[in-house]
């Protein structure tokens, strides 16, 4: 994965940086800083030779983009809305992500629901100051789990989407083999993030006859993938240890436009 570069117009300092937690330093406690996350430092200095409303616009208007593909195949240059609508096929689809800066660090988890291609809730929260990368996607998935539940009880069928092999792996193909060996890897060689994993197994084993599990590719220009991204480090810079519902304005652009992970 190539390195992401950032760029801050309004902070403690300005100029393009390439690791969050300078970033991160550089506009914490500011409610107008300006700063922005691209994929690559020549889009990056590209972005800073203009305005951050500019920036801004341009990045809103790329969302909305179609293009044309003769095979049908997903493109790079297929827009966030075509690609959302390509994998959401269930009735409520369900996408979450964790961030951990640095790994392991403070972390947090996000939530991005959609009712086939409509978003309609974010959810985000349990920051943890001595997080993982993996604890913090595990916990974005138990929270997943939990709204799966209620969805399904309307007889609604149920998505949840994840950039988290590991996490995925955990739950649908290595944690039955773990209980049968008294949750552990076998002659006793401790499993990491048992807790939470016991506690997303034992929901996932009554939910997994009504929902799908889906991997699906980080910072791919997925948009429920990176709306649940920008949660979680939504999340982690507030330190909000509960995991609650976004009640702010849902503007797309303006949320893809935060901080990213």
């Amino acid at each position: 994965m190539s390195k992401k570069h950032y760029v801050i117009w309004k902070g403690k300092q300005t100029g393009i940086f390439d690791t969050w937690s300078t970033v991160q330093s550089l506009v914490a406690g500011m409610n107008n800083a300006q700063y922005m996350g691209f994929p690559s430092k020549a889009e990056a200095e590209e972005a800073f030779k203009e305005s951050y409303t500019k920036a801004l616009m341009k990045r809103s208007l790329a969302s909305g983009k179609s293009a044309p593909s003769t095979t049908g195949a997903l493109t790079k240059k297929t827009s966030l809305q075509q690609k959302n609508q390509t994998l959401n096929f269930a009735d409520i689809n369900i996408y979450c992500d964790g961030a951990c800066s640095p790994n392991p660090g403070k972390s947090g988890s996000g939530i991005a629901i959609y009712q086939k291609e409509q978003l309609t809730q974010l959810w985000y929260g349990l920051y943890d100051k001595n997080g993982t990368n993996n604890t913090a996607e595990l916990n974005a998935l138990y929270e997943a789990l939990k709204i799966a539940s209620s969805y399904i009880q309307k007889n609604q069928s149920v998505q949840i989407l994840s950039d988290s092999k590991y996490s995925i792996d955990c739950i649908t193909k290595w944690a039955k083999g773990w209980k049968n060996k008294g949750w552990t890897r076998g002659k006793g060689e401790e499993i990491k993030n048992l807790e939470i994993i016991k506690g997303c197994f034992s929901l996932y084993e009554t939910l997994k006859n009504n929902l799908t599990i889906t991997h699906v590719k980080g910072h791919a220009n997925i948009e429920g993938n990176e709306l649940s991204d920008r949660m979680a480090v939504f999340a982690r810079v507030n330190a909000e240890k509960d995991f609650i519902e976004y009640t702010q304005s849902i503007d797309i652009p303006t949320i893809l436009a935060m901080a990213s992970g």
